[in-house]
């Protein structure tokens, strides 16, 4: 079994799933893939169901309904630790994160705890239309500025763990719902003293599908910020 499990989360992703998995595994890595997918009514489940037949190093769990993207990173980060994987990296499924970064990822693993790709570092470049890249920009530096954590990148999926020199951490631990799940990630990491590494990256947006983000997780996002800046 490989030592690295590579996550992603699925809803309504048939156009963009099959060329992520493609892609991953074009790296040429010892890499494991898990997909959890949430019952999408365009069937991307069915699409994996496929590959995973001729695919041994793809694991498919489909849940009954949409259920959240930060119980499907506890689901995928307890599968992990489960089953022994060292590197736990995650990364969305709308190949919006280019998975040649995952090397990197993995020989920084070697070493450190964490690691996270990030758009606002130097090197990094972000390619959302400009009122999302305005407010996505902003909204990091804000969370940055409240938290005071050394780190430029607190809303992405793309990151990675190694559990073996994490044994004390869970992400069960996050109250968060949402998108704010990944803010309150880096927030938990920190107090435990994990050093937060960043990497760039060059985030591309979607071609295929649509954002699957709700316009009041702005404001949930604050709520939960100032919760945690009062926690602090």
């Amino acid at each position: 079994m490989s030592k690295t499990l590579i996550f992603t989360a699925t809803y309504n992703e048939k156009e963009n799933i099959k060329k992520l998995i493609e892609n991953l595994n074009s790296l040429n890595l010892s890499i494991d893939i898990l997909v959890i997918d949430d019952n999408s009514p365009d069937e991307t489940w069915e699409i994996l169901q496929n590959l995973e037949k001729d695919m041994k190093n793809l694991k498919l769990i489909i849940r009954n309904k949409k259920s959240g993207l930060d119980t499907a990173h506890k689901l995928a980060f307890d599968y992990a630790k489960n089953n022994n994987y060292e590197k736990f990296i995650s990364l969305d499924a709308d190949l919006s994160h280019d998975p040649a970064e995952i090397p990197k990822m993995i020989n920084i693993l070697d070493k450190s705890s964490f690691v996270i790709g990030s758009r606002y570092v130097e090197g990094g470049k972000c390619e959302m239309k400009r009122s999302r890249l305005i407010l996505s920009n902003l909204g990091n530096k804000f969370i940055k500025s409240v938290l005071k954590i050394n780190c430029n990148e607190f809303t992405t999926s793309y990151r990675g763990f190694n559990l073996f020199k994490l044994n004390d951490f869970n992400l069960n631990m996050i109250k968060s719902k949402g998108y704010s799940f990944f803010m309150e990630t880096i927030y938990r990491l920190s107090k435990h003293g994990v050093k937060i590494i960043e990497i760039p990256i060059h985030f591309r947006d979607r071609k295929h599908g649509y954002s699957k983000i709700p316009g009041i997780e702005i404001f949930r996002t604050l709520k939960n910020l100032f919760i945690l800046y009062f926690e602090k």
